[in-house]
């Protein structure tokens, strides 16, 4: 018996994260399984200088897919979670389309929004150094939004002028599931925001 994954990919700053934690708390017994984990480790273990873009290591596309069918297969409790940029056509096919063709229930959604938005998005992140500690992000920003607009990187929902609580009840309904309803007021919402901002903090 195979689980459900719903693949959240955007643009760097896109609310994937946030979107990812929202849709865990509300949806019982969801996990969150974060691919760049295993980048991460695949950096620490590589020389600074020969580090470069860890989606372009293929240990990492097939770590991806091994995690993820693994957990797909043994998670039968809920939903599993991926907030991941995934913008390479052929490494997306690898990856998400062998998790389909091996048989499982995969919903993908592309969370885009106006350049401005992004930008705007990524300075409130930005621990008040505004972008320059986004400069990857930035960088990446007009590729990823040009890639994603593809048909292959369906579903596409626009986050613009939603909230994070309203974009995790579009994905949930688009998959047919039915979340928790939304408590939270306005304080509780920002202060969830910032406690999955600061635990995603990366020193290295």
């Amino acid at each position: 018996m195979s689980g459900m994954l719903l693949w959240l990919n955007g643009p760097y700053g896109g609310g994937k994260t946030q979107t990812a934690y929202e849709l865990r708390r509300r949806l019982p017994g969801a996990v969150v399984c974060d691919p760049e984990h295993v980048g991460f480790g695949l950096h620490r273990m590589t020389p600074k200088p020969l580090r470069g873009d860890f989606q372009d290591l293929a240990a990492w596309r097939q770590g991806v897919y091994e995690v993820l069918d693994l957990v797909l297969r043994r998670h039968d409790d809920g939903p599993v979670i991926v907030p991941m940029t995934l913008t390479h056509p052929a490494y997306f096919a690898e990856v998400v389309g062998r998790l389909r063709d091996a048989g499982h229930d995969v919903h993908h959604f592309a969370l885009l929004a106006e350049r401005g938005t992004v930008l705007r998005r990524l300075r409130e992140r930005g621990l008040g150094r505004g972008l320059k500690r986004e400069s990857f992000a930035v960088r990446k920003l007009d590729e990823c939004l040009e890639r994603l607009a593809a048909p292959e990187f369906a579903r596409h929902l626009r986050t613009d002028r939603l909230t994070v609580p309203e974009v995790a009840d579009r994905v949930a309904a688009a998959a047919g599931l039915r979340p928790l309803p939304d408590t939270d007021g306005p304080l509780r919402h920002r202060l969830r925001r910032i406690g999955v901002g600061l635990s995603h903090i990366r020193f290295d």
